[in-house]
């Protein structure tokens, strides 16, 4: 069903830049939005993970640099038939972790320094098994398909905004799209693109957290775990980019309130509640 309802939820997206395209001009916009979604979806396949292991400043370790770390997830590889991961340190006080990685043959996993001192082993064998099921189930090129398709129906709204403003869209021939049309998109596309988003990011976590727990072995590890990371990102939240904010296994914005309003992670106390029930379900 997860599979599925992301299914449709991309579909779902593309045909919205299709449309931001065609309202800003005609035809011929719809075409220039896929051509610059295929462009933008090109360099998120290839590049995405590099650009944001950069951003956070992320070091890669070897088992001679954090010997109990990478070990781990070297168990939790051989375990789930994965290759070993390239595995990556964030010197931050935040305790947070993501994957990333093009597809399971190329996978990477970072974790904060934080993190590592506030979990037990248990807990942190929860969180990277979490992580790894993400790759498993190539959650990350579609996370980064979905991102980078609501980013560029964000840009075409700026753009019908700017078109609106100086007179654009006024011709009624085909090749035009229409100033109404182009003013209701610029406005509704972004937030209808931004929700659609939202639901396939809380959909895969989902799926992550299952596949998680079938991983490690029992699900209580990750549940306690993310009891400890809500908490402490609260506490001392991550001066992150909203942009890679649905890559972390808790939402590292947050610590604001309309941030977390807008979360692309489901309620913690969903996700912990699901996690219990896979505990006591008899087997």
């Amino acid at each position: 069903m997860n599979a599925l309802k992301t299914t449709l939820l991309l579909g779902l997206l593309s045909c919205l830049l299709i449309l931001a395209g065609g309202a800003i001009g005609g035809k011929s916009g719809m075409t220039v939005a896929l051509v610059m979604a295929g462009v933008m979806n090109f360099v998120s396949y290839w590049f995405s993970d590099r650009i944001v292991l950069a951003m956070y400043g992320a070091r890669q370790v070897t088992e001679a640099d954090s010997p109990e770390f990478y070990g781990l997830v070297r168990q939790l590889a051989i375990q789930g038939g994965l290759p070993m991961p390239k595995v990556y340190l964030m010197e931050s006080d935040t305790p947070n972790a993501f994957a990333t990685g093009r597809n399971p043959e190329h996978p990477a996993v970072a974790a904060t320094t934080g993190i590592l001192r506030i979990l037990s082993r248990e807990e942190l064998m929860g969180v990277m098994a979490h992580e790894l099921s993400h790759v498993k189930h190539r959650d990350i090129l579609i996370s980064s398909i979905a991102a980078t398709i609501a980013g560029a129906i964000t840009y075409l709204a700026h753009m019908a905004q700017f078109a609106a403003m100086f007179g654009a869209g006024r011709d009624s021939d085909d090749e035009r799209g229409g100033g109404f049309g182009m003013i209701l998109m610029a406005i509704l596309a972004p937030i209808a693109a931004m929700l659609i988003q939202m639901a396939i990011s809380r959909s895969r976590e989902f799926g992550a957290d299952a596949g998680g727990a079938e991983l490690s072995g029992n699900p209580l590890y990750l549940a306690g775990a993310l009891r400890k990371l809500e908490m402490a990102n609260q506490q001392i939240p991550m001066h992150a980019n909203p942009a890679t904010a649905h890559m972390f296994i808790v939402n590292p914005l947050s610590g604001s309130a309309m941030m977390a309003l807008f979360s692309t992670h489901p309620p913690l106390e969903e996700r912990v509640k699901r996690l219990e029930e896979m505990t006591y379900a008899p087997r």
